[in-house]
């Protein structure tokens, strides 16, 4: 059974092994981190910069067998009725069994049962089908909004999605 827990420093260990590929990382990350690969030191910086924000929420999802999931929940603007999803990202030794999914229907519950969120967006870039098919799959839909974003010296396309509570 799929739980949900707030990140602990100890997580980084393992999140940064996730991504063993250079375009692999800035799909999640969108070069926010920086470069890859990136150090457990700069996912803790990321983080840990807003620890003490009670907009912002680092989230694991694991099970029985240990960490399977990782994003975070922000309020972006001053309306904590919408929240954005970042830096999700699911262990590639659990990709394409649902566990991306259950991990975002966890979060869904989160933000609109607890938090009180009305509303939650994302991003997922153009090059991303296998998010992009998981986004899908739980209630996100194009907004129509997309933003180019420079990386690794390639232009990629981000596409906006959006959940309403119903």
């Amino acid at each position: 059974m799929l739980r949900l827990r707030p990140f602990r420093t100890p997580d980084a260990k393992s999140i940064i092994t996730w991504t063993s590929e250079p375009e692999e990382f800035y799909k999640w990350s969108a070069g926010i981190m920086g470069d890859y690969p990136v150090s457990e030191k700069r996912l803790l910086e990321a983080v840990s910069a807003r620890e003490d924000n009670p907009r912002y929420f680092p989230l694991v999802a694991f099970d029985e067998n240990g960490l399977v999931g990782f994003f975070t929940v922000r309020t972006p603007g001053e309306d904590d009725k919408k929240v954005r999803f970042g830096y999700v990202i699911v262990n590639p030794e659990k990709r394409g069994q649902g566990y991306g999914k259950q991990m975002l229907n966890l979060g869904l519950k989160f933000v609109f049962e607890i938090y009180g969120a009305d509303e939650v967006s994302l991003g997922v870039f153009d090059n991303n089908e296998s998010a992009q098919i998981c986004y899908r799959s739980v209630g996100f839909k194009e907004n129509g909004a997309r933003q180019e974003y420079s990386i690794a010296g390639e232009k990629w396309i981000d596409i906006e999605m959006e959940i309403h509570k119903k």
